[in-house]
Formats: C-alpha cells, sequence, structure tokens
C-alpha cells in the first residue's frame, strides 16, 4: 500500500468549499488503496476560535475514516489586518518545520496552495530527489489577491511573486482547478508537468421530496455560498428586476448584517435569507429552485467558483454574472446562461426571457450527465492516481 500525505490549511469539521475539496481527494485516495495520512491546523474556520473540543492543545491526532489526521497549532484569527494574517500562516508554517523534523514523512505529498507561505515551507523543506511533491493550486496568488483589491503592486506583492515562482519551480507535479491557472503556470515554467483537476464534488445526490412546479409563477432563483464582498450578493440584491423571480439566499460572511438589514427595509421585495446550513441540508434544500445563481463582482483570472460542479451535479441550472473562465465552462457544456460581468442590464435582460417551463426535469436531467460525462470525480481520480 503506497503512502501519501496532504498538507492543507482547511478540511474538515471545518466548512466550505476548501474543506471539502480536500477531504474528497483524501478519500478517493483511501478507497483507490493509499495509505492516506492528512496534516491540517486545529479546526478553527470561519469563527477563527479553534473548536471547543480542540482548545488547549498543540496538536490532535486521529484516525477518522481509515484516515490518520495531525491537527497542528496555529494562531487562528479571522482578522482583516494583514500584519495578524501573516502571523497565523507563520505560526501554521513553524508548526510544519517541527512536523518534518521529528517526524518521517511519506515519498509522495500534496500540498495545498494558496496560502503561498505555507506552500513555501513545504515545497523548500520536504524537497528531495526520492519525493515527488505535487503543488494543488486552487486560485492564483498573488494575481487574485491584486484583481480582488486586497494587495498593491509593491515590494510585497514582488516577494509573493518570488515566492509563488519558488513553489512552482520545485514542484514535481502542479495540480490546477482551471485551464488559466495552468495556462499561467506554462508561461512561468513551459515543461513543468501540470494536470487540470476540476472541483467535481464527491456526495450522493439526494431525491427530492415532491416534483418542482413547472406551469406560470415567478422563478425560484438561489444564491448559496459565501457572503463575502467579492460575491456582491447585498448589490445583487438591490439591482435585481423581481418581476420575473423571486431570491433565496443561503450562507454567511462580511455583507450578511447588511444584507438582513437591506431585506427588513425593503419587505415588498422576494427575497428570504435563511442562514448557514450544513452541506447535505443545503442539497436538499437547492433541489426546490428552479436556477441558482453564481455572481462575482470582479473577474478573477484562474477561478472557477465551486459551485458550478456542485450545481451541476444536482443538476441545478444556473445563470452565471462573474466572467473569466466560469463563462466558457457554463457555455461548453450547456449548464445554463451566462450574463456579461459587472452588467446588471444584461442579468435582468436574460432573467425576463426564461420561462419556468424550460427550467424542467428533462433539462435538469441533461446537466446532471453533461457533468458526469466531463467532470466525473471518479475519472478525474483514476487519471491522477496514473501520476502519482
Amino acid at each position: 500500500m503506497k503512502e501519501i500525505l496532504i498538507i492543507t490549511s482547511y478540511f474538515p469539521p471545518e466548512i466550505g468549499a476548501a474543506s471539502n475539496r480536500i477531504f474528497h481527494l483524501a478519500e478517493g485516495l483511501k478507497e483507490r488503496n493509499f495509505k492516506v495520512s492528512v496534516i491540517t491546523p486545529l479546526p478553527n474556520y470561519p469563527t477563527g476560535r479553534i473548536f471547543k473540543p480542540y482548545r488547549g492543545k498543540f496538536r490532535h491526532t486521529s484516525n477518522e475514516k481509515g484516515m490518520t489526521l495531525h491537527r497542528l497549532w496555529i494562531y487562528a484569527t479571522v482578522s482583516k489586518n494583514k500584519v495578524i494574517r501573516l502571523l497565523a500562516m507563520v505560526s501554521y508554517s513553524f508548526s510544519l518545520i517541527w512536523y518534518f523534523i521529528f517526524h518521517k514523512i511519506p515519498t509522495t505529498v500534496i500540498v495545498q496552495s494558496p496560502p503561498l507561505l505555507v506552500a513555501f515551507t513545504c515545497c523548500t523543506f520536504l524537497r528531495s530527489k526520492k519525493r515527488k511533491l505535487i503543488l494543488n493550486v486552487s486560485d492564483l496568488w498573488p494575481l487574485a489577491g491584486l484583481e480582488l483589491g486586497a494587495l498593491k503592486k509593491n515590494f510585497s506583492y514582488r516577494l509573493l511573486e518570488r515566492i509563488e515562482r519558488s513553489n512552482y519551480k520545485k514542484a514535481n507535479l502542479i495540480l490546477g482547478q482551471s485551464d488559466e491557472i495552468l495556462t499561467h503556470i506554462k508561461t512561468l515554467f513551459p515543461y513543468k508537468e501540470t494536470f487540470l483537476y476540476r472541483n467535481y464534488p464527491d456526495f450522493d445526490v439526494p431525491e427530492i421530496a415532491a416534483p418542482i412546479e413547472t406551469g406560470p409563477g415567478k422563478i425560484k432563483m438561489v444564491y448559496a455560498g459565501l457572503l463575502g464582498i467579492a460575491q456582491g450578493i447585498l448589490r445583487l440584491c438591490q439591482e435585481l428586476d423581481y418581476e420575473h423571480i423571486e431570491l433565496d439566499i443561503y450562507g454567511s460572511g462580511a455583507e450578511q448584517s447588511n444584507i438582513e438589514s437591506y431585506i427588513k427595509t425593503h419587505p415588498e421585495l422576494p427575497i428570504s435569507y435563511h442562514g448557514e446550513v450544513s452541506r447535505d441540508v443545503l442539497h436538499q434544500e437547492l433541489l426546490k429552485f428552479d436556477l441558482g445563481i453564481i455572481p462575482l463582482l470582479n473577474r478573477i483570472y484562474g477561478s472557477v467558483p465551486s459551485k458550478i460542479f456542485e450545481y451541476a451535479k444536482l443538476g441545478l441550472p444556473m445563470l452565471y454574472f462573474g466572467g473569466g473562465e466560469g463563462e466558457a465552462v457554463i457555455t461548453k457544456y450547456q449548464l445554463g446562461w451566462v450574463a456579461k460581468s459587472g452588467d446588471y442590464d444584461d442579468l435582468n435582460g436574460i432573467l425576463s426571457t426564461l420561462k419556468k417551463s424550460s427550467l424542467n426535469e428533462d433539462f435538469k436531467e441533461h446537466i446532471k450527465a453533461s457533468a458526469t460525462l466531463h467532470f466525473d470525480f471518479n475519472k478525474q481520480l483514476d487519471k491522477l492516481v496514473q501520476q502519482l
């Protein structure tokens, strides 16, 4: 049985796309007869506090679902202060270095990036001619930070670029969640071995309790996910034309209180906020809707929202409103509709042309079939295993 180590900054019981993605990767490798171990921080996301069962511990090791999990100390925080956030990454990096010094490391290691500094620590300390180092790149930092407005082109940015290039150079194989990520890496290192690994989730689609009405009436549209600045859900609420739709929102984040206030002060609008629910419950709820909307305020090069693949597995038609490679995925595989990024008139125009009757079971089955054919988790992982 071949040993493999996965090093990540997010892992269950933490919630979110990042932890789910790495968990499914680890579980899939275990099912393919790999002896899987995972190094991750003591769970703290999204609260910024170590979860209660793990408080007061420097390290916690357990066996869960046939995998060995090593949870290491981190200075947990959700502060927006860059110095404090850097301190958190440095603290986890020091915990990793301590672990590397006193433990035997398998010859195959998968490292999640970003965070860049954590990936840099792993690539620097674990690089060896006898070891295969695999870098799993889910976003292009620091470029994504620049496009989000979180970073500026200064000395710090140039330093992050050097760290980014160093990580790519030291990796033996690079996994990228989008073609844009792999294109970017190939421009820097043309001969680097790469692999397109989409964020297609691995879960059982729940049975729908009752058929959705497809006759006349307003389209039931849903947004589920992070209520952050980048998603722009508050502005979406303000700009939508509700003549043909009603909007339901699930999730939490920085804009949550503002969204709740807006809904309270505009009771005439058909907007409902349901808070944050577990992933299993969310999948059940999503099956009740006609259309899922995936917005981004700014196009982020390299990023393809994980929601595309989650909704596709569920068979939920999508309206994509974020630009970039996500548009190409929706269009190429006929998963729904695309509105011009940042153009709310175009968004409302498309919504006005949609008919509830066209968002029927036949179309939903087509979406599920297309997703299975082109993104299937097991097919992707089987191909990846051949390169490990």
